[in-house]
């Protein structure tokens, strides 16, 4: 509700006819929610400039987590003015208060004096002289209290904990706690919330691809240093571009592993910067980090050593490649408790320890590449019921075997399903057999034997 609303005695929720009697010459219009959510998420968007954890308060209002970003604007007062100011210039009405907790600065936003900061532990004496409806209090609640003679909020801090509670509910102890600070509020953010962000303003807008690279390096080099001195570093580093119309467009780099070389995060940065479009110029610059991890130090390699630390060698390449084709397109195979080919291995992030407690059968040996599908073979040669065969074709070419091992029988799982659904085509006999050229093969005889029924045979994986 605007402050001119608010002076013709126009409120939430009031009637039109009343609203009509107190302002004749009011124009209304319908209201639109689709396109009021639309705007707030843009506003949640263009919020990222100032901080990463924004959250969405439906229908009007916005929670920033400032924790570890107001040093940027020189404190919480200098942040809170700038995002006011701009708000203005937009022509957006605006109230905004600073708290320990996201209910006492919502209380002291709308109840309490514009611009208001409550000191670390201090929203207590200045939530003090606001009503109650300031603690988000369903409308049953906010009238019993009202009935009761409560009209501000030191009244009810000074109830104990146990009548307050049977006489008012567990719920309305709960938004007492949350805005003392006694109990966490849980909020949802667009974006995970992160300590770690650094922030670049130009004193002239931007939009040159060599001045984008160069602030990419600029801002990499701040966070990284701030990294290193609290011996962390991040998975995952994510950079937004806050131009003049309000869009904030950004790119973002992966890692394998927590780092925090300045020079490596801005080149993995730097080819996904073509497709930054800069629109008429980009005033500021924020990076941050995710999945930020202590890093312990690690002294460098001796020169000349046989055989490189990871972090030297296999990590960068695999970065590299990650932000090049996509991270859910490298991976390593990794162990899957099961003896079904199918579902005995499963994908793992590339560089992450194996487990200790899932490791393959040495004894018996698996293709280094499986078939999604096993591919059917023609003309079979094999003596029935147990010997592996002395031919076949695959892919129009005949092999002939010259060595084979096996079989090694395998059966579904048959305590994971219904025990009716499994028989005995349900069953594979496995072989290992090298051609005559030297080419290995994982191949299997599906089913039991059966005298007059041709024996089904499939390739599932090569050696080598």
């Amino acid at each position: 509700m605007s402050l001119e609303a608010a002076r013709l005695g126009l409120y939430p929720g009031q009637k039109a006819t009343d609203a009509f009697a107190r302002v004749p010459e009011l124009a209304t219009a319908e209201a639109e929610p689709e396109a009021d959510a639309a705007a707030l998420e843009a506003l949640v968007d263009w919020s990222v400039r100032f901080s990463p954890a924004v959250a969405a308060d439906p229908p009007d209002g916005l929670f920033l987590d400032i924790t570890g970003v107001d040093h940027l604007w020189g404190g919480e007062a200098e942040m809170l003015a700038d995002l006011q100011g701009r708000l203005r210039a937009n022509g957006l009405s605006f109230r905004g208060a600073v708290a320990d907790t996201p209910a006492a600065a919502w209380a002291l936003a709308r109840y309490g004096a514009d611009g208001a900061i409550a000191p670390p532990g201090g929203q207590r004496e200045l939530m003090g002289d606001l009503p109650p409806s300031a603690l988000r209090l369903d409308l049953a609640t906010a009238a019993q209290i009202e009935r009761l003679g409560f009209r501000r909020l030191s009244q009810l801090f000074a109830l104990p904990r146990a009548p307050f509670a049977k006489r008012f509910g567990q719920a309305a102890l709960i938004r007492l706690d949350q805005a003392l600070g006694r109990t966490r509020e849980a909020l949802t953010y667009r974006r995970p919330p992160t300590p770690y962000i650094e922030r670049l303003t130009f004193a002239e807008p931007i939009s040159a691809p060599e001045d984008l690279a160069r602030v990419a390096r600029d801002a990499a080099v701040k966070l990284c240093a701030r990294l290193e001195c609290e011996g962390k570093g991040g998975r995952r580093f994510e950079l937004f571009f806050h131009r003049l119309d309000g869009r904030s467009p950004s790119v973002a780099a992966g890692l394998a592993l927590p780092g925090r070389d300045a020079v490596r995060i801005a080149r993995l940065l730097s080819p996904k910067l073509e497709g930054v479009d800069p629109g008429f110029g980009i005033e500021a610059v924020t990076l941050t980090a995710g999945e930020v991890e202590a890093v312990s130090g690690r002294q460098a390699r001796l020169e000349g050593a046989a055989r490189a630390a990871v972090e030297d060698g296999l990590s960068p390449l695999v970065d590299r490649l990650a932000n090049r084709l996509g991270e859910d397109r490298i991976w390593r195979a990794a162990p899957v408790e099961s003896h079904v080919p199918e579902l005995s291995v499963g994908r793992a992030l590339p560089l992450s320890p194996a487990a200790e407690t899932r490791r393959w059968d040495p004894e018996a040996p698996r293709p280094l590449r499986l078939f999604r599908r096993p591919e059917p073979l023609e003309g079979v040669i094999a003596l029935t019921p147990d010997d592996p065969p002395s031919q076949f074709r695959w892919r129009g070419r005949l092999h002939r075997i010259r060595r084979a091992e096996g079989p090694e029988r395998i059966g579904e799982e048959w305590w994971k399903r219904e025990i009716e659904a499994v028989g005995v085509d349900h069953v594979r006999d496995y072989y290992r057999v090298e051609d005559s050229e030297g080419a290995r093969f994982w191949l299997f005889r599906a089913g039991l034997y059966k005298a007059g029924e041709p024996a089904r045979w499939w390739l599932h994986g090569l050696f080598g």
